[in-house]
């Protein structure tokens, strides 16, 4: 048998030493080097061996231009937000890691995922919850795939046993925080037991061509728990995010070897399951029966998905001496700069206003396509003058107050009409070739932010 030897790992971002420091010369943070035992494998001891593996020769180089490779069709799961997330589908051979509050849903859109992906043999690994608590939500979802077994297990080595025996197409681990490996003596969710486990889960996924879908917890600061080097092997990060006390969740995209990091997904929260939503616009869209002043319609894009959302401000006089800057969903140096763009080239006196802003639906916004409906809000609330309903806003502000054009104004436009509105407001520089006979809403181009002034106000 190896020695037993035991070594210093850094909880936060996986960096080794030999003995205790305070400090971590690779993250710079104080206090995160914990003891683990280690233990060195012995040759040919390998954790994930297919049966019948045989020995390769040694790689050689290869030119680039004589490199054959067979493009790979896609999974479809039948659950369109996951499938656009992803980038069309399930890669085989691929690792996936989701991360998500505890509560959000994380085990039920996996479950949900394994009872609908039909015609293929699916493995749910739970070492958080029994067999019978998995049947009870699965009952709950109303849905029901012959092909779908479950294990609860954390040990890898008996899991593989089973994958051996099972030789599944699917397998979906819950959560990577709960498995440990016989090959390394220290406890469960540390860092040496995270990166070992998910090594083994890696080699068994390229190896086979099944993919693995990991789970994994959260730290009190929202990044996944455990060392970076787990986001540095996967090959798709997925976050997943919402508030639990509302019905709806966000499927974000952090990282993606095929396809783009920016698309979106949402779902609602019900009591038989996740309901994907189709058309978020309109969850979105406050449904109001009055006419609010700080109140504007903005056409972003995530990703390939334009959305229209309610932007929300609140400007009046500060009570106390420094007056007061709040964003919610909002970048608040963005709502600054947008500030001083208004009180310079608006003419506006914003240095005494207490300033708050919101973007309804609970989304996280980046857009800079969105400036000009935040601009329209707080205008609204300051001169205390609602915007019509019936119009919308795309364009980026410059810190001349000129409005800029935005990528993907022909997407943002149709939204806006399909959703019923009646006219948008964008960058007279952004419709330029563009054929707006074809549209029945009205497309009001502008250049500046005082001709959005005299149109709107």
């Amino acid at each position: 048998m190896a020695k037993t030897k035991t070594s210093f790992f850094c909880q936060n971002c996986g960096a080794q030493s030999p003995k205790w420091i305070g400090r971590c010369p690779a993250c710079g943070e104080w206090n995160t080097y914990v003891e683990e035992i280690i233990q060195k494998e012995e040759s040919g001891k390998g954790s994930w061996k297919p049966s019948g593996s045989t020995l390769k020769k040694a790689s050689t180089p290869q030119k680039i231009a004589e490199v054959k490779y067979e493009e790979q069709a896609r999974w479809v799961t039948g659950d369109p937000e996951l499938d656009r997330v992803l980038g069309g589908g399930i890669v085989p051979g691929s690792l996936v890691l989701i991360g998500g509050e505890p509560g959000i849903g994380k085990s039920t859109l996996m479950l949900q995922i394994a009872l609908v992906l039909k015609g293929k043999t699916i493995l749910y690994v739970s070492g958080e919850e029994s067999e019978a608590q998995i049947k009870m939500r699965a009952d709950r979802m109303e849905a029901q795939n012959p092909d779908c077994y479950v294990l609860s297990e954390t040990n890898t080595q008996q899991i593989f046993q089973q994958i051996e025996v099972l030789k599944p197409d699917f397998l979906v681990i819950d959560s990577i925080q709960t498995l440990n490996s016989q090959y390394v003596e220290s406890a469960a969710g540390s860092v040496s037991q995270v990166r070992e486990c998910t090594a083994e889960l890696m080699k068994f996924a390229k190896e086979t061509g099944t993919p693995v879908f990991l789970i994994g917890h959260i730290t009190k600061d929202g990044s996944i728990a455990g060392p970076k080097v787990l986001e540095h092997m996967v090959d798709t990060v997925l976050q997943f995010e919402g508030d639990r006390h509302l019905t709806y969740r966000i499927l974000r995209t952090s990282k993606n070897r095929f396809g783009s990091t920016h698309e979106l997904g949402i779902y609602e929260m019900r009591a038989e399951g996740l309901r994907a939503v189709s058309n978020p616009s309109e969850i979105l869209l406050t449904q109001r029966e009055e006419v609010l002043n700080g109140v504007a319609i903005g056409a972003m894009m995530e990703g390939n998905r334009p959305l229209l959302i309610e932007i929300q401000s609140l400007v009046s006089p500060a009570t106390y001496g420094t007056p007061q800057r709040s964003s919610t969903g909002h970048d608040a140096k963005r709502l600054n700069m947008l500030l001083a763009v208004l009180e310079k080239r608006g003419g506006m006196r914003l240095g005494q206003q207490d300033v708050f802003l919101n973007v309804a639906g609970g989304l996280r916004v980046d857009d800079p396509g969105l400036d000009l409906a935040v601009c329209a809000s707080l205008i609204s609330s300051y001169e205390d003058t609602p915007v019509s309903e019936h119009i919308s806003f795309a364009g980026e502000v410059g810190l001349g107050g000129e409005i800029r054009a935005v990528s993907r104004i022909e997407n943002r436009i149709a939204e806006a009409e399909k959703l019923g509105f009646k006219k948008i407001v964008v960058s007279k520089y952004a419709v330029k070739g563009l054929d707006l006979s074809k549209y029945k809403i009205e497309v009001v181009a502008l250049s500046k932010l005082e001709e959005m002034y005299q149109q709107i106000f």
